[in-house]
């Protein structure tokens, strides 16, 4: 069965830098867009970047995190990242990476992000 698991949160200071990881099984990894997503406390779920299958075409959707945040890719290891520099507190949010993008089929569980001093 098709599995996403984010992995790398936790607690940064504000200025600091994190990168989750998403290990996928269960489905061709390379055959497909990935995608990372968030919702921070008390709002609705924010579209954060895309990459495409080949790694090559990575995509920030949120404004507030351009520049800022890269999604990249090992597809031999089947593993989708997001590098996360100059953590902001309104980066705090739980993370999670999709399969596809536009629209979104399969999820992981999360992994907590907590940007605070």
């Amino acid at each position: 069965q098709v599995q996403l698991v984010e992995s790398g949160g936790g607690l940064v200071q504000p200025g600091g830098s994190l990168r989750l990881s998403c290990a996928t099984s269960g489905f061709t990894f390379s055959n497909y867009f990935m995608s990372w997503i968030r919702q921070a406390p008390g709002k609705g779920l924010e579209w954060v970047s895309s990459i495409d299958t080949s790694g090559v075409d990575s995509r920030t959707h949120a404004d507030s995190v351009k520049g800022r945040f890269t999604a990249s890719r090992d597809n031999a290891k089947n593993t989708l990242y997001l590098e996360m520099n100059s953590l902001k507190p309104e980066d705090t949010a739980v993370y999670y990476c999709a399969k596809g993008s536009w629209t979104f089929d399969y999820w992981g569980q999360g992994t907590q992000v907590t940007v605070s001093s």
